[in-house]
């Protein structure tokens, strides 16, 4: 961990393309839970440590396992999130289910527990998975909308697709016939 002294300006990057959530722990509460590994940076004075998550399914089948990162204190920390931000603050006993990789940061206050979404169209169609977190209010939440792990399987899918022979012509028609002619093809 690096330590800076100075009064000067620091900076620091995210691990991937996303945003970052400025999160004052004096004002909200002196304790934020968080997914693992979306701490940035943080002023003197904030703790870092590990939370375990309370329920067995959460830990089982969150995605994220047992493990999360509590930052407590009343300093300024600073977390990460991929794609877009949404925050949201929980009413008593306001429930929100969201996929489980979407799940950023939220309070202690927040109930948080995992879902089995049954069925075999959902299972197989889904496309997100067959578990969603279940958070239970009050409290504040912060989602995010791509998740480096779905952000990957993209990227994956992308070059996958790409070493299939793929190319695209002018405006994406014509594929192979347009690019050839006006690209000159290099195979004759």
């Amino acid at each position: 961990m690096s330590e800076s002294r100075d009064k000067a300006r620091v900076a620091f990057g995210a691990p991937y393309p996303g945003k970052i959530i400025p999160l004052y722990l004096a004002q909200l509460g002196r304790e934020f839970l968080c997914q693992k590994d979306s701490f940035l940076c943080a002023a003197k004075g904030v703790e870092i440590d590990i939370a375990f998550t309370r329920r067995i399914g959460a830990g089982l089948f969150g995605g994220e396992g047992f493990i999360l990162q509590r930052l407590s204190g009343e300093g300024k920390t600073f977390v990460h999130a991929g794609g877009a931000i949404i925050k949201k603050e929980l009413g008593h006993k306001e429930h929100l289910r969201v996929d489980t990789g979407c799940l950023v940061a939220f309070a202690p206050t927040v109930d948080y527990d995992i879902q089995f979404i049954g069925g075999f169209k959902n299972a197989l169609f889904g496309g997100e998975g067959i578990f969603l977190a279940q958070l239970t209010g009050p409290g504040l939440v912060y989602l995010q909308s791509l998740p480096l792990s779905r952000l990957a399987d993209r990227i994956v899918a992308a070059a996958h697709f790409q070493q299939k022979g793929e190319q695209k012509g002018i405006a994406g028609i014509g594929g192979d016939i347009l690019g050839g002619i006006l690209g000159g093809d290099k195979n004759r």
